[in-house]
C-alpha cells in the first residue's frame, strides 16, 4: 500500500488501483453518514477530487492518489457508508482506477513514511 498526504491509500494490483481513506483519516472524520461515489468512466488527474465523504462533522473531499479512469465504485457504501469507519483499508474502499501512469505511485509514501508523517503532525 502507498499513502498520500491527503490521507488516501492506494493498492496496486497489476493494472488496477484500489483507493480508500486511511485509518487515521476515518478517525479524524468520525462517523461517516454519506459517500458521494465517483462515476465509472470518469477520468481523474492525480490530486483531483474523486469522491466526497460526509460525516456528522462535515464533508471531506477524497483525492485521486494517481491519474486514471474510474472502473468501479464501491456501491456498498451507498447503503452502508459506515463501512468506511469499520473497515477503511479493506471493505470500505471507495473506487478502483485503471492508472494512466502507474509510476505516479512512486511519489506516494509507504506505511512507515506515512506513519512518521502523521505522528509529526501531518494533516
Amino acid at each position: 500500500m502507498k499513502f498520500s498526504k491527503t490521507h488516501e491509500w492506494l493498492s496496486l494490483n497489476s493494472d488496477l488501483a484500489t483507493v480508500g481513506i486511511t485509518q487515521h483519516a476515518q478517525e479524524e472524520i468520525s462517523d461517516v453518514v454519506f459517500v458521494e461515489l465517483p462515476k465509472v468512466g470518469k477520468t481523474v488527474s492525480q490530486g483531483e477530487e474523486i469522491a466526497v465523504v460526509e460525516s456528522v462533522k462535515a464533508a471531506f473531499s477524497i483525492y485521486a492518489p494517481v491519474s486514471g479512469t474510474v472502473v468501479e465504485a464501491n456501491e456498498t457504501l451507498a447503503k452502508d457508508p459506515g463501512l468506511i469507519n469499520r473497515s477503511p483499508t479493506e471493505a470500505g474502499w471507495i473506487a478502483r482506477l485503471k492508472p494512466k501512469n502507474p509510476a505516479d505511485a512512486a511519489a506516494l509514501m509507504d506505511q512507515g513514511q506515512y506513519d512518521a508523517w502523521v505522528k509529526g503532525g501531518g494533516h
